[in-house]
């Protein structure tokens, strides 16, 4: 079957390729909202799910991984910031301290209805940061206004973590790897 990835993230896109199976990556049709007294795990899931499942007309007979990503911290689920100073007060926010990362995954079977899911959960822990460091970081990473709290691990970003604490360190980068080795395996597709 056909495997389709409902991201345009490249990183995303990256860490499925890394399995050595085609992949066809497309952009889900999803609103990614929050709903009203949703837990961040929940937003997760169901954006994952969600995501995975926009896709399900256009690729009737396809395996179509959905992921989403949502930070927790103080009880309060934190965003993309969607502006440079948004992405300041993210940061200045989290600086010095721990937040949880939900990377929610989902694989929709089109053709037999049968969705599995997953979420891998990741504890960073921040550096404390200067608000220049912060203004320093996102002038020369603008692509992180498009992620959780700004915080874009897999490049500058890096520079950003003390400590990351993760059952599968590939959750960060918004694809629970392990698990789907698992949910393919589960549909049939062979991966060694």
């Amino acid at each position: 079957m056909q495997i389709v990835l409902a991201s345009t993230s490249p990183y995303r896109r990256e860490i499925v390729e890394r399995l050595g199976l085609p992949v066809t990556a497309v952009a889900p049709v999803c609103d990614e909202t929050p709903l009203a007294g949703e837990t961040a795990l929940d937003t997760a899931v169901r954006l994952a799910r969600s995501k995975a499942m926009s896709l399900a007309e256009r690729f009737p007979e396809a395996l179509i991984i959905g992921g989403d990503q949502v930070a927790l911290l103080d009880g309060q689920q934190i965003g993309k910031p969607g502006s440079f100073e948004n992405g300041v007060a993210m940061l200045k926010w989290m600086s010095g301290r721990t937040v949880v990362f939900h990377s929610a995954l989902a694989l929709y079977n089109s053709k037999s209805g049968h969705m599995q899911e997953d979420v891998g959960i990741t504890r960073v822990t921040l550096r404390q940061l200067t608000e220049q460091q912060i203004r320093n970081y996102l002038t020369r990473e603008p692509d992180a206004l498009n992620c959780a709290g700004s915080a874009k691990s897999e490049t500058l970003g890096g520079a950003l973590l003390q400590k990351v604490e993760a059952d599968d360190p590939n959750a960060l980068i918004g694809v629970p790897l392990f698990a789907l080795v698992s949910m393919l395996q589960n549909e049939g597709v062979e991966i060694l």
